[in-house]
């Protein structure tokens, strides 16, 4: 049976659309009543782009905190407070931020309308109930988030997405004049979130043409930002072109995952982040730097982009953590058993053991 996945319904793309968010959002707003959320990230407080959110008088603007990775605790203490807020639901949950902020108004969205915990949610088309109106305003480029139909969060017991159709952005507003600010470093860690994402679907066994045309547009993007000239060069046309092009490798670089599957390097990352709070981004970037077995050509192109971008990833992340935990983040990342078998095939756990998956956590 062919998977019929749900795509994106709405994306305006371009230099200064941000603007437009009100005018995108008016056909939301059906009565006096009608009233809309603004999932933002809070290092945004205070800021330039505060002040050019379309706030209505009734509007909430919801300022979450992405320092740690999302939880489901944190999901349902915020859909709590969205909940309390008014006596009817809101018309649109709207996120502004990066993957994490996104996750955490795709997750809203959800738990507005699906009874209990995200926790419970946690796995593959659990959700029964459609989310409320969402949309998403990208302030960083390369996880995809904004086109996946995941919202990742770590539960009491584990690592995973809320994956559904549901899930799914009913509109997307892509400016790339958001992520121009950019730290360097940051700008990095998530542009390589993409490029992983493409080296996973393209090398893995569940790819088709329909992944393989979104991912190597994708992948061609991320060379052209992240290899072709120099990396850190500041001519302002040139930093454009760059974002503008990150932007849609970003894009791209989820669609081409909505048909296929990641692999090793995600699988592990989740199992590392659930243990030691790691960011995703870096945390595929540690865990990649280390696949040289599984994704050769990729692991040796990704650290000629660490050599350009003058990245230093951290080493020996796990020579401190007790065998309890080791064993823990062995049992995350061997329970998403889709990435799996995306990377190695049907017979994945003759080859992915324990203790093979050990000898690589040991690696970084």
């Amino acid at each position: 049976m062919f998977r019929n996945f749900k795509m994106i319904s709405n994306v305006i793309f371009g230099r200064g659309c941000f603007k437009q968010t009100d005018e995108i959002l008016a056909a939301k707003r059906e009565t006096k009543k009608s009233w809309v959320v603004f999932v933002t990230d809070d290092v945004f407080k205070g800021k330039e782009l505060e002040k050019r959110i379309p706030l209505h008088d009734n509007d909430m603007l919801l300022w979450v905190n992405v320092d740690d990775e999302p939880k489901t605790v944190y999901v349902d203490k915020l859909t709590e407070k969205v909940r309390n807020f008014s006596d009817n639901l809101p018309s649109g949950v709207i996120g502004i931020g990066g993957g994490s902020t996104m996750d955490l108004a795709k997750s809203i969205s959800l738990m507005l309308t699906n009874p209990g915990s995200s926790a419970l949610y946690q796995g593959w088309d659990l959700i029964k109930n459609p989310a409320v109106f969402h949309a998403a305003v990208p302030t960083l480029s390369g996880t995809g988030s904004e086109v996946s139909r995941t919202a990742v969060l770590t539960g009491p017991d584990k690592k995973l997405g809320l994956n559904s159709d549901y899930t799914v952005f009913d509109q997307v507003i892509l400016d790339p004049d958001l992520i121009k600010n950019v730290p360097a470093e940051q700008h990095f860690y998530t542009g390589m979130d993409c490029y992983i994402h493409c080296i996973e679907s393209l090398s893995g066994t569940y790819i088709n043409q329909f992944s393989r045309s979104y991912g190597e547009k994708a992948l061609e993007l991320c060379r052209d930002v992240f290899l072709n000239d120099d990396f850190n060069k500041k001519d302002k046309d040139d930093k454009d072109d760059k974002d503008d092009k990150l932007m849609m490798a970003s894009f791209f670089g989820g669609m081409s995952i909505a048909y296929s599957q990641v692999g090793a390097c995600h699988a592990l990352s989740y199992g590392l982040s659930y243990i030691l709070g790691t960011h995703h981004g870096i945390g595929c970037c540690i865990v990649f730097d280390a696949l040289d077995e599984f994704y050769p050509e990729g692991v040796k192109e990704f650290k000629e982009m660490m050599k350009k971008a003058d990245i230093q990833l951290p080493k020996n992340l796990v020579k401190n953590i007790s065998k309890d935990q080791m064993e823990t983040m062995i049992s995350v990342a061997l329970g998403l058993e889709p990435l799996w078998e995306n990377c190695l095939g049907p017979d994945w756990k003759k080859i992915m053991t324990r203790e093979k998956a050990e000898s690589i956590f040991i690696k970084i």
